[in-house]
């Protein structure tokens, strides 16, 4: 059965005495009623943040420790030890913050072991906390279609701690817990006030410490091959590796083993069930007199299956919630172009079609480095050309894969020589250069008013050894002042409403989107190659991501090679080819860079353009909703996607391809659950009449479709 949570969560439903109807409240179909508080114990010993969905407790005396994480859907207890609220190393030295101690059985908590536990004498200790309405993380504004123009609510708990320590006189920390409204989630960062007269290296800030239930017990093993806690996603704003997926992005959680827990079945003591995050690399910050330092943020998602269809749509829930701007899903064109003409007459096919903006792509003759009085006028006035026709414009610029010069390099430590970098060579973000680099693009966007950043090669996490680099001071700070700059840019664009195209998971620090993933030469493949491979592109990357995070490519001119096989242009002779691609991506709710001179070539070319992006923006709610995965293209049999929305008058959409060369017809099992229509659905094919389906008790409806030779249908469900 697809949907073994579904029968579980009853089971768990009824066996806590509740009524049935408590299954109808599932918070990705109705979050409304997970509403965040923030309240004492009754003795008020404790304060507990909850939503219906997660609890966390706090026991605040006599210092502050977590003593609960539970997940209140499934039961689920998170927690099997006390811990220390953070650790910060500071000069070399690591100080716990918070935390009780002395727990001997770690492998499960017992609330009345708490008051047996003492205080460590080396700690910074609580003093008090504040209790405060939800902020938003970043200011963002945008002109441009958005799914979700709201910003998360919830409340935040901010905790102070200072040490009895005389050393440490004037340094004070905070630990900041945010708790979101309709979705089982917790975010935790740190800061740290320096009000003493003398300047602190912060060697590193581990703003989080979990002893976490073990996923598994196994006698022997490494921690590297075991299995992780399914029930806790952790995610966090430090992430950069050019993988395209989170996972092998993510630099700062960590999954450690537990000497303390010695009660384990591993007889080494190496089961992963310790969770810290902090930056791999030490962060080594200067923090001067008066001067403060926020860490990295951490959210963490509390799962309830190991579907990994209901887990990948928690993720997107969390993405959808807190970082609203990669629902912006604007109808872009990636322009080749050599002169302003063509970027005229690019202008002009986009406002013709109903293409929303318009980007310079790689290979393009915009410079954004160039600021000259006389580049900036000309730019400015192309801008106010696409804006007078209602289309946004902006441009590529490359960053890190490119080499500057021996002082604006990276400096490998190793050698004391540029080389090494991510990339071979690269420049530091931190040398005059870099530096120079970001307040010209700032100058050019905001003079000229382009609307897009595509940003290639953003930092990577390079090191650098270079003393001389005004951005950082050495060493030890320069990946974590790095990381800081080409944040602030993002945070910057997102301010100011231009939108981010960035191949690296920055999203937490305001980039809107992301590659989904593919190989470069794929493009120079024959047509009927890149469909099927386009399609398996986009299904594999929606699990953890929403259509609107992620972007594809349809070469309209040679690219990477290939032959004509390859191309769309001339477009009229390969409408058919250029119609599916189009629909393919559109009917993901995925943006493609369509590269090349031009959108149409005749009139049926712009007749045919113009009818998908209408089709496309009739149903624009639906199609950027989230995707259930049907079945995989593998060019043998039909594969296809479904979006869901149960808030949407169109609950569902979904589309279907056939790869072969006949006309087929098959039944398929479409799952209705998240649409919340539990009984009874209406299904039309395209624009035809609804008929309507009885749900059955799989929450699945049989149905019967035919999908014609090499081509493609899709189907509504109200």
């Amino acid at each position: 059965m697809k949907y073994l949570f579904i029968l579980l969560n009853l089971i768990s439903v009824l066996a806590r005495g509740q009524s049935a109807n408590a299954v109808s409240k599932d918070w990705l179909i109705s979050p409304q009623s997970a509403k965040a508080t923030v309240t004492y114990s009754q003795d008020k010993r404790d304060i507990i943040l909850s939503n219906g969905l997660v609890r966390r407790v706090f026991r605040l005396k006599p210092d502050l420790a977590c003593i609960e994480y539970k997940n209140l859907t499934t039961g689920q207890q998170l927690l099997r030890a006390v811990k220390p609220e953070a650790r910060i190393v500071l000069n070399g030295v690591p100080y716990p913050v918070g935390g009780l101690y002395g727990q001997s059985e770690n492998a499960y908590l017992l609330p009345q072991w708490i008051d047996g536990l003492s205080v460590s004498d080396s700690a910074f200790h609580y003093v008090d906390v504040k209790i405060a309405p939800l902020q938003p993380y970043l200011k963002w504004k945008t002109t441009m279609w958005t799914g979700n123009k709201k910003n998360a609510t919830g409340n935040e708990v901010t905790f102070r701690f200072r040490s009895s320590l005389p050393a440490l006189a004037g340094v004070e920390v905070s630990v900041h817990y945010a708790i979101f409204d309709g979705i089982p989630l917790i975010s935790k960062w740190v800061t740290i006030q320096n009000g003493s007269k003398a300047d602190w290296t912060v060697n590193q800030v581990v703003n989080e410490i979990l002893a976490v239930v073990e996923e598994e017990s196994a006698v022997v093993g490494k921690p590297e091959d075991m299995a992780k806690p399914n029930g806790l996603y952790v995610e966090n704003n430090f992430a950069f590796n050019n993988a395209m997926r989170y996972g092998l992005s993510d630099q700062a959680t960590h999954w450690k083993v537990d000497k303390k827990y010695t009660s384990q079945v591993n007889y080494d003591f190496q089961t992963p069930c310790l969770l810290e995050v902090h930056p791999k690399i030490d962060m080594g910050v200067r923090v001067k007199a008066g001067e403060n330092l926020e860490s990295i943020r951490t959210y963490e998602l509390l799962i309830d299956s190991y579907d990994r269809e209901r887990k990948g749509l928690a993720v997107r829930k969390m993405y959808r919630t807190i970082a609203p701007w990669t629902t912006i899903n604007p109808i872009f064109m990636h322009l080749v172009s050599q002169n302003d003409e063509q970027v005229r007459t690019a202008i002009d096919q986009c406002a013709a079609t109903g293409y929303e903006a318009l980007i310079l792509s790689f290979g393009s003759h915009c410079n954004m480095e160039d600021t000259a009085a006389a580049n900036l006028k000309k730019w400015k006035e192309l801008a106010d050309y696409a804006h007078g026709k209602n289309v946004l414009i902006g441009s590529y610029s490359l960053f890190s894969s490119r080499k500057i010069s021996d002082e604006d390099d990276v400096i490998n430590p190793k050698t004391g020589k540029p080389g090494g970098a991510f990339f071979g060579n690269a420049p530091c973000m931190g040398s005059k250069w870099g530096l120079a680099y970001l307040a010209k693009l700032k100058k050019f966007m905001s003079y000229t008013g382009f609307n897009i950043f595509e940003n290639d090669g953003p930092y990577p996490g390079d090191v650098c050894a270079s003393t001389s680099h005004p951005g950082h001071e050495g060493l030890a700070d320069s990946q974590w002042k790095q990381m800081a700059l080409q944040k602030q840019l993002y945070q910057w664009c997102n301010a100011n409403g231009v939108y981010v195209n960035a191949p690296d998971w920055y999203f937490l620090d305001g980039t809107n989107k992301i590659a989904l993933g593919y190989r470069e030469v794929n493009f120079s493949l024959p047509r009927e190659q890149q469909k099927i491979l386009n399609r398996q592109n986009i299904y594999d990357a929606t699990w953890n991501e929403t259509p609107s995070m992620v972007w594809g490519f349809v070469p309209l001119t040679k690219y990477q090679g290939g032959g004509p096989e390859a191309v769309l242009e001339p477009l009229s002779e390969h409408l058919d080819a250029y119609e599916q691609l189009m629909m393919q991506y559109y009917g993901a709710g995925v943006q493609a860079c369509y590269r090349g001179p031009r959108l149409y070539d005749t009139d049926d070319t712009k007749r045919t353009v113009t009818n998908v992006v209408s089709w496309y923006k009739k149903y624009r709610d639906i199609l950027n909703a989230d995707i259930i995965h049907l079945r995989r293209a593998d060019g043998r049999d039909w594969d296809g996607i479904m979006h869901f929305n149960p808030d949407l008058r169109e609950k569902g959409l979904v589309m279907l391809y056939n790869p072969t060369k006949e006309r087929i017809t098959r039944n398929i099992q479409l799952p209705v659950y998240y649409t919340g229509k539990h009984d009874s659905v209406k299904i039309r094919v395209k624009e035809g009449a609804a008929q309507a389906f009885t749900v059955n008790r799989d929450y699945e409806v049989d149905y019967e479709v035919e999908i014609p030779a090499e081509g493609y249908t899709w189907l509504v469900i109200e």
